[in-house]
């Protein structure tokens, strides 16, 4: 070769590798990235994410515009993980993320949703969960002793708040019943709000709500709370951990992603990851909770 073509092809080979040095400066992603969890591409998937956007800690937007929360954390760190996709987030609301979702308009949404068979039908639901809810029993203070547990609550005949049948709630309860030598009484309630569920339970109308544990937190316990007014009359115990899952939409690309997903979670999982940015987001491991 000539001298003159040898440095033609050595300026081509410069001009390559400074393109593809480029690329992946705009997509974020790095050679070290070229071992994870999804394999390498040559093209990137933009997918398209909705959260909640001011349901902390899970899902928000926060002081300074930008996506937060546990779930969308989570999400971050996974996207470092996958070369093959690179996400984008919007904090929108609870209805335009399911309207959003079904339509195509967004590829994952996350919300703290727990799974139902609704849900399932609807939308692609990964095998391994993204978070976890907390959920249990707002009761009386004066009751603090003889409801401990659900399985107290059980054995007294204590009388549960009535819950939708359509709510997830009413899942875990019947679950419960399955297996348990008391079961719970079931009453089904079109729906109700919060405020009433609270004030009969402080009438002795009934003896406990099936509350979420951030909810009683954010209603009661904090002093700017809706309900802080019944903070001295009401107190809170656990039973178990739900576990949250992101929703997909259904199409061949994001049935793709889904398995790329659960693999990158669970190694995320494994090296601690998870575990360190629950503690940082609820100041425990809520997958602690987590009994099946």
């Amino acid at each position: 070769m000539s001298k003159k073509k040898w440095i033609i092809a050595s300026g081509v080979l410069v001009a390559v590798v400074a393109a593809t040095v480029i690329g992946r400066q705009l997509t974020g992603k790095s050679d070290s990235d070229t071992n994870s969890a999804s394999g390498s591409s040559d093209k990137v998937i933009t997918l398209k994410v909705a959260h909640t956007q001011s349901y902390a800690p899970y899902d928000f937007v926060n002081e300074k515009g930008e996506s937060d929360g546990f779930e969308v954390a989570v999400l971050k760190a996974i996207d470092k993980k996958l070369d093959k996709y690179q996400f984008e987030y919007t904090g929108t609301s609870d209805e335009d993320l399911l309207i959003g979702l079904e339509s195509g308009k967004y590829d994952i949404g996350t919300k703290g949703a727990w799974y139902t068979a609704e849900r399932a039908e609807k939308f692609i639901i990964p095998k391994n969960a993204i978070g976890a809810s907390i959920i249990g029993f707002t009761i009386r203070k004066d009751d603090a002793s003889k409801f401990k547990d659900i399985a107290s609550f059980a054995a007294a005949g204590g009388k549960l708040v009535p819950i939708s049948p359509q709510n997830a709630q009413y899942n875990v309860i019947q679950e419960y019943n399955k297996k348990a030598s008391n079961p719970i009484a079931l009453t089904e309630a079109e729906s109700f709000n919060v405020a009433d569920a609270y004030a009969w339970v402080l009438e002795g109308r009934y003896d406990a709500y099936f509350d979420i544990k951030l909810s009683f937190e954010n209603a009661v316990t904090k002093e700017d709370g809706a309900y802080h007014q019944y903070a001295e009359k009401l107190t809170w115990f656990p039973y178990k951990g739900i576990e949250t899952y992101p929703l997909i939409h259904k199409n061949a690309t994001n049935e793709d992603f889904a398995k790329a997903y659960d693999k990158a979670i669970q190694e995320l999982q494994d090296d601690g990851t998870i575990s360190k940015l629950s503690k940082k987001y609820f100041g425990e491991d809520v997958f602690s909770y987590v009994t099946d």
